[in-house]
């Protein structure tokens, strides 16, 4: 287990000395937003969108899009152009590798409020064979999966749902889908500020969710339903080794955010443990933060490492990746700490050496620079 407390450089800590932070963990109310703080310091204004050659000798990170509103998911097509939902707008936007932003549509069942809205979007896996896409939508009166043809001549289709009934509240929604190495679809949910139906695996709150394209339960999910793990506050970010193995991000409440390794029916412990228990009943965090430094989102997996994007923590975090299935990390890295403000998605572009990087100036908690927000090209050599 790696603890991660340096501001901008993290070392490992003590464990009796993490173990007595959780012990004093409080009791404070499981609703509060979870990347609240203060304002993001951002740079001034952005860097010049990149072109082909700057692409090709990337060394720093560079804008590719600017003037979003507020990107919660980048999702990329085989042609190398990526899809981005706008939480706040509901619009899908199409970005093309050299910058080009169109809209592709606007998903007319979100609902956003708070941290609701149009989050995760994830790509069939056999696009374009089978030409869909998917978004996590905070609706209504609930947190629903959509299913949409897509084509680049003739926009989106009607919106099919996948799935219903995920609970939703003013926060702690989740959101994050992604299709997994088995090509089943994952999707983390948070408990909507009711940390009880984290520990029911009868609810689909506060869990991580494995169905078919259809919204089926697999005939292996552990409980017989779409449950694949549960004891989750509000998991944002999904991402797989070359092991096959799952990587989750989760918010905590005041005193630990983590990183967790997925096995299928483990109980990750919330609202009995945030952060490390010491307790068998629940699986132990292989990273923990303090939420100053994190509020991790999004994760994606290149170059060897987990790279996280921190809100609050304002830094994209590199997380070496071992390949020990006993040790699987190493010491976690801050990156640009501070330099481009609230950070929410990271997505690996085709080839594996870049990273897109979203910021979240936008969304009522930071303090937009010019050209916000953002989408910017990260090297994974960093």
């Amino acid at each position: 287990m790696r603890c991660a407390f340096d501001r901008t450089r993290s070392r490992a800590a003590v464990m009796a000395v993490a173990l007595m932070l959780a012990a004093a963990c409080a009791d404070g109310e499981s609703g509060r937003p979870d990347d609240t703080g203060r304002p993001a310091e951002t740079s001034d204004g952005g860097g010049p969108t990149a072109t082909l050659e700057e692409r090709e000798k990337l060394t720093e990170p560079v804008d590719v899009a600017t003037d979003l509103e507020v990107p919660w998911d980048i999702a990329f097509l085989p042609d190398g152009a990526a899809l981005v939902t706008e939480r706040d707008s509901a619009r899908i936007v199409r970005v093309e590798p050299g910058g080009e932003v169109t809209e592709v549509g606007t998903v007319d069942a979100a609902a956003p409020r708070g941290e609701g809205g149009l989050l995760g979007l994830a790509v069939h896996p056999h696009y374009p064979a089978d030409p869909a896409i998917y978004v996590y939508v905070t609706a209504a009166d609930d947190n629903r999966i959509l299913r949409m043809s897509y084509a680049a001549d003739s926009g989106l289709g009607e919106p099919e749902v996948v799935l219903d009934g995920i609970p939703k509240a003013a926060v702690h929604n989740g959101g994050r889908i992604a299709f997994g190495p088995d090509g089943l679809l994952y999707a983390s949910t948070g408990d909507a500020t009711e940390g009880s139906t984290a520990q029911d695996t009868g609810s689909l709150g506060g869990k991580i969710l494995r169905m078919t394209p259809d919204g089926k339960a697999p005939d292996d999910n552990p409980f017989g339903n779409l449950v694949y793990s549960y004891g989750h506050r509000n998991v944002q970010g999904l991402a797989w080794d070359d092991e096959g193995r799952l990587f989750a991000t989760e918010f905590g409440q005041d005193t630990y955010d983590e990183i967790n390794v997925i096995e299928p029916g483990d109980n990750y412990g919330w609202p009995e443990v945030e952060g490390i228990g010491g307790d068998d009943r629940y699986t132990e965090p292989v990273v923990v933060w303090r939420p100053a430094e994190a509020s991790p989102s999004g994760g994606a997996i290149a170059g060897g490492a987990l790279w996280v994007a921190a809100l609050r923590g304002e830094r994209l975090w590199k997380v070496p990746l071992t390949g020990d299935a006993d040790d699987p990390v190493g010491d976690p890295e801050a990156l640009y700490v501070e330099r481009y403000g609230r950070l929410r998605s990271v997505t690996t572009a085709p080839g594996g050496t870049e990273l897109w990087v979203g910021t979240s100036n936008r969304d009522g908690r930071g303090s937009p620079a010019s050209g916000d927000d953002r989408i910017l090209r990260v090297p994974t050599d960093a």
